[in-house]
């Protein structure tokens, strides 16, 4: 017995690293499986052979069943037509999980507009386009639903990724503001700020000086390791099974072997005035107030470079 046994999902960038790693899973566990995939390299061009027909052939092989979907997760279409097939061919759904997307790495300073324009779209319209057409199947069915969003570690601040730090933290409040939606209607909605080494960090400022130093790529060598992909898959199994049914509207972190919860964002401290500020006075109460103990961020800056110290920025 899987712990999805008799569930329906869907699953984008279901070809390589996580996506992959979680269409495999779900299938071990007893669902039926939409493997999404458009087929691109990581800088769009489309592929000869798109890798999501091996993927499905490895499910069919261990016994599992799934179908590959062509198309863009950021299309309204396409998004439809994927959901639509789901339904059509499984008769449901209820699980959608969105690990799709790619990088386009650069300093807010280097980045052009398509570089921000392509992480936004993929990465937040992602998530948008699908769930739209999964929830109002949810809304009419009122039986089972569950969503689970794919963050990044990045939305709380990655100097080289202004664009996918920024996408992430969208994801975050729209996995938030779709379970507050959809929670009437016997959906949840959570997400996940997962860890591996895949295609898509293989391509990150950090694996790239790695290989210039001549180590192998690190997807390469990640099977087994706390890199695996693989790892996230049973926290996001959990999520989308029956048992996960009384969680919604949280992100939980996946790094090796490690799982963990996030906390919400809450008030640290207050500062009240019984009218309009001074300005005068609201400089001197910061000082001693919202702004205690807060510090400079460490690290490589402007007073270095004035004193013509080197570093990397």
């Amino acid at each position: 017995m899987g712990h999805l046994d008799g569930k329906v999902a869907v699953v984008t960038g279901a070809a390589m690293g996580m996506g992959r790693a979680v269409a495999i899973t779900f299938a071990q566990q007893g669902a039926k499986v939409v493997a999404w995939d458009l087929g691109v390299t990581l800088d769009g061009r489309p592929m000869e052979d798109n890798p999501v027909h091996k993927v499905v052939e490895e499910i069919k092989e261990a016994g599992g069943e799934a179908i590959a979907f062509h198309g863009d997760v950021a299309n309204m279409t396409d998004a439809e037509n994927a959901i639509g097939t789901a339904i059509d061919t499984y008769g449901k759904l209820d699980i959608l999980v969105c690990p799709a997307g790619f990088l386009r790495e650069r300093m807010v300073f280097n980045m052009t507009e398509d570089e921000w324009d392509d992480v936004i779209r993929v990465h937040l319209k992602g998530h948008f386009a699908p769930t739209k057409f999964a929830a109002v199947h949810w809304r009419q069915r009122r039986e089972y639903g569950r969503l689970i969003g794919f963050s990044s570690t990045a939305a709380h601040g990655s100097p080289g990724q202004p664009n996918y730090g920024a996408a992430k933290m969208g994801i975050v409040s729209f996995i938030r503001s779709t379970a507050d939606a959809l929670v009437r209607y016997n959906v949840t909605s959570n997400g996940v700020f997962p860890g591996a080494a895949t295609r898509m960090t293989d391509n990150t400022l950090t694996a790239q000086q790695a290989i210039r130093d001549g180590k192998p790529l690190p997807s390469t060598v990640a099977g087994g390791t706390p890199g695996d992909p693989f790892n996230n898959a049973p926290i996001v199994t959990y999520l989308a099974s029956e048992a996960g049914g009384n969680i919604t509207g949280r992100m939980f972190g996946s790094s090796g072997w490690t799982y963990r919860l996030y906390s919400d964002e809450s008030t640290v401290r207050h500062l009240y005035s019984p009218g309009p500020w001074d300005m005068d006075k609201l400089f001197e109460q910061m000082p001693q107030t919202l702004a205690e103990g807060m510090e400079a961020v460490k690290g490589f800056n402007a007073a270095d470079v004035t004193a013509g110290n080197r570093g990397s920025l």
